[in-house]
């Protein structure tokens, strides 16, 4: 069951396309639309009716119309009609598709088919064809036509050309349909047995389509007066003898054409005519014809045409050419010649360097076959002296002393020309009042300048193309015959982009005027590329930049301004604009230790053209900052070593700042100890475990007032407040026979050593400590006593540097030196 359920939907719709399909062609839907040809643009209405009688399997059911413009699908309306039918309507209010296919579908129980199409074009009325043109074809007499057809219409249209025999003449008769063109061509040919020859036609081009019909201009032809001619045949070409600058000319027409009255014209030119040259008015029956005017020794080439002669219908083609080579005449007129002259050696004779133009083709009268340079005139009977033969159009040649004239020349195979006189004048007339250039063309250039104040009897123009390899060019310079002329035209050798020097000569009739120069160029345009720039120097707020000038071929015009751009990392632009006639700029108000771009643009009246950058970096500190610097340091170097130096060999400056601390070791007490106390060693106890040591007797006299010699050998320094004194004079107590008793003062303090033996003598050994670094440390005071009474010692530190034992304790005054000390018990104190 669940099988039969799912396929009952295929089924129906398989049966229900069937059923339409078999009803649809029995008319059971029609589809009818107002015009299947219609304007561009244009309304379209159109109606699909559904006959569900015809239709079988739509007898039941609401049956559901839509409408689809090709894939497209549009909306219309939908209502029942007459006898139980279903009509859908639609309007297009716009159609702007030159073809489209309306579809329309049925949908019942959820199945769309397409039951019925219309198709629809659209486009616009044919346009009027224009340019009718006929052409009456001798060799089968068939008329072509040709016109041009107007705008596409978007629809088939038919195009014919109709004639009609006397519609000239107002006739009523029906027009006849000359010829279709094939392909969609605009032209096509009506036969013989259409045409009436020698009579009037009328003859137009009809086009056609379901939108309309559109018709050309008519013409109103004899088929005879648009008749093209075979072209005649040159039989002949020959110089008659006695007109030696005519020539005649025979020629044959066409057998088609014999019957006619014709005209025809003859044209000729030589190879280096720029146009033709035109003879008309010939008739074509004569079969010859005479030309004078004709240059000697030229090749010409012929050729000849011809028509009816009422002047009507169209020229035949030219004929073949024919080639005719005049015969020569010895070379006529005068050359000109220009010349530099200058003495050489010591025998007087004359370097002359001649240059002369080659006669014009009409004076040549043929092939120039030579020069000649003679220094006089040919007369009657007798050649002069030839100083110069050639074939070229300068000649360099040594005169005598005194030359002032020459005689040139030319020949040909028929003879030789009447010389030429050349005054070698010289160059010391007055110049031009004014000279100034303008272009003339790409190629040629106009040179203009004001005339001299005395009257000139012709000028001479000399240009020289500027290059950096310069050559001397030969024919680059002509002469102006007319003394009163004020302008001339260059041609030779002028090319655009590249600039020449000109210079105009004055010549007057027994000297040559100083030339005027000019530079110009024909044609500018911005230079081939900018110079490339070169760093010369840089400093931390500038940087002086330098170029080599552009080739002047290569500058194409006359340099304006060369501009400079420069910026830095935060691409902050400036530029500077320097004259064309300097190759270097300074780059001002740089930032220090800063990295710039440059690059420079040359300029011309025509453009610009950009070189290629440059990156530079400005330096921290310029050239003088950095020698003073160095400078700086140097002398500072300097006095350092005059320092050490002045420290290590003067002992005055030594002295202040390290002064020599005297080793009691080697003073005069340390002489004094005897040679048993010297030998007994002598136990120092350290700093850290002081001992004790007992002293019979330690007696210190203090010097007596007055100003007496210190132990160093040195002036004591007088004692003030805030100041050191003076370290004492070490002095021992001696006790025996003969010496002053206990509580009684010495006789004589001060005394040297004993003198006797058996005396008992204290004495003080002074142990002093080595220099450590730049300090001096005091030395040590140790004293050794037969008694057993201890010796205190001080376990207090090392003393500081410079101090000595007269500041750690009461020292009693010095001796007077007429009494002795008093006596005083043995004390006991620390020593140092």
């Amino acid at each position: 069951m669940a099988r039969r359920g799912a396929g009952t939907p295929f089924l129906l719709r398989l049966s229900l396309l069937l059923l339409l399909q078999l009803g649809g062609t029995l008319g059971c839907a029609s589809v009818a639309v107002g015009s299947p040809v219609v304007s561009l643009g244009s309304a379209v209405m159109a109606s699909c009716t559904i006959r569900s009688e015809l239709c079988r399997g739509l007898e039941q059911g609401k049956v559901q119309i839509t409408w689809m413009l090709d894939n497209e699908p549009v909306a219309g309306s939908q209502h029942q009609g007459p006898g139980g039918t279903e009509v859908s309507n639609l309007t297009l209010p716009r159609f702007n598709r030159t073809q489209a296919k309306l579809w329309c579908w049925v949908e019942w129980n959820g199945t769309k088919q397409r039951v019925g199409m219309a198709e629809i074009r659209a486009g616009y009325p044919p346009a009027k064809p224009f340019n009718l043109s006929c052409i009456l074809n001798l060799s089968d007499y068939g008329l072509t036509c040709r016109w041009e057809q107007g705008a596409d219409s978007h629809l088939p249209t038919s195009v014919t050309l109709k004639s009609h025999p006397s519609r000239c003449r107002r006739s009523r008769a029906p027009a006849v349909t000359g010829c279709t063109p094939q392909g969609g061509h605009s032209h096509c040919t009506v036969p013989r047995r259409l045409l009436q020859l020698y009579r009037q036609m009328e003859i137009w081009v009809s086009a056609a389509n379901a939108l309309g019909t559109a018709e050309s201009e008519h013409l109103c032809i004899d088929p005879m007066d648009v008749a093209k001619l075979d072209p005649p045949a040159l039989q002949s070409i020959q110089s008659i003898p006695f007109q030696t600058d005519c020539i005649a000319l025979a020629w044959e027409v066409a057998r088609s054409n014999a019957h006619m009255e014709l005209q025809c014209e003859l044209r000729y030119r030589a190879p280096e005519d720029p146009a033709w040259a035109l003879v008309t008015g010939i008739v074509g029956q004569a079969g010859t014809t005479q030309r004078c005017g004709f240059l000697f020794g030229t090749q010409y080439h012929f050729q000849m045409r011809c028509r009816r002669s009422s002047a009507r219908g169209y020229w035949s083609e030219w004929s073949l050419g024919r080639n005719y080579t005049t015969h020569e005449k010895a070379p006529t007129g005068k050359l000109d010649a220009w010349w530099s002259a200058r003495p050489a050696g010591a025998g007087g004779q004359l370097e002359v360097q001649l240059c002369w133009k080659a006669p014009r083709r009409q004076e040549a009268n043929g092939r120039v076959l030579g020069y000649r340079v003679t220094l006089s005139p040919r007369r009657r009977g007798r050649d002069p002296r030839t100083i110069c033969n050639t074939t070229h159009t300068q000649c360099n040649f040594s005169a005598p002393a005194g030359t002032r004239r020459v005689y040139l020349s030319a020949y040909n195979a028929a003879g030789e020309s009447a010389a030429t006189e050349v005054v070698l004048l010289e160059r010391k007339g007055q110049p031009l009042a004014g000279l100034r250039a303008v272009p003339g063309g790409e190629r040629s250039l106009w040179v203009c300048w004001e005339a001299p104040p005395a009257p000139a009897a012709a000028y001479v123009l000399e240009w020289q193309r500027v290059s950096s390899e310069p050559g001397r060019c030969s024919a680059c310079w002509q002469m102006e015959r007319d003394g009163a002329a004020t302008a001339a035209l260059i041609r030779d050798g002028i090319e655009p982009f590249q600039r020449y020097n000109i210079s105009v000569y004055p010549l007057y009739k027994d000297a040559i005027g100083v030339p005027s120069n000019i530079t110009a160029y024909s044609k500018q345009k911005a230079p081939s590329y900018a110079p490339k720039l070169h760093l010369k120097s840089i400093s931390k707020s500038s940087a002086e930049l330098c170029w080599d000038p552009v080739p002047v071929e290569m500058q194409n015009g006359f340099i304006t301004s060369y501009t400079i751009f420069w910026a830095n990392s935060t691409a902050e632009v400036s530029s500077a604009t320097v004259n064309p006639s300097l190759s270097s700029f300074v780059i001002r108000e740089l930032k220090p230790s800063t990295l710039y771009k440059v690059h420079i643009m040359a300029s011309t009246a025509a453009g610009g053209t950009n070189g290629t950058s440059l990156t530079l970096v400005t330096i921290v500190l310029d050239d003088i900052e950095i020698q003073f610097l160095f400078l700086t340091l140097g002398l500072i170097f300097v006095l350092l070593i005059l320092l050490l130096i002045c420290f290590q060999k003067n002992g005055r400056v030594k002295q202040q700042f390290w002064p020599s601390i005297p080793d009691p070791a080697n003073s005069s007490l340390g002489k004094w100890v005897p040679a048993e106390l010297q030998q007994e060693p002598l136990q120092a106890p350290s700093v850290r475990e002081p001992g004790l040591a007992t002293i019979s007797a330690v007696t210190v006299l203090e010097r007596a007032a007055g100003k007496q010699p210190s132990a160093w050998g040195k002036e004591p320094a007088t004692t003030t407040a805030g100041t050191f004194p003076a370290l004492p004079q070490p002095y021992v107590r001696q006790e025996g026979p003969g010496m002053p008793g206990r509580g009684r003062a010495a006789a004589e303090p001060c005394q040297g050593p004993p003198g006797g033996s058996g005396e008992t003598v204290q004495y003080a050994r002074v142990v002093g400590d080595g220099y450590k670094g730049q300090q001096h440390a005091l030395p040590r005071l140790y004293l050794r006593s037969s008694s057993t009474q201890p010796l205190l010692l001080d376990p207090s530190p090392s003393p500081k540097p410079y101090e000595n034992l007269w500041f750690h304790g009461a020292v009693p005054h010095g001796c007077p030196g007429d009494g002795g000390c008093p006596e005083e018990p043995p004390a006991t104190f620390p020593l140092l």
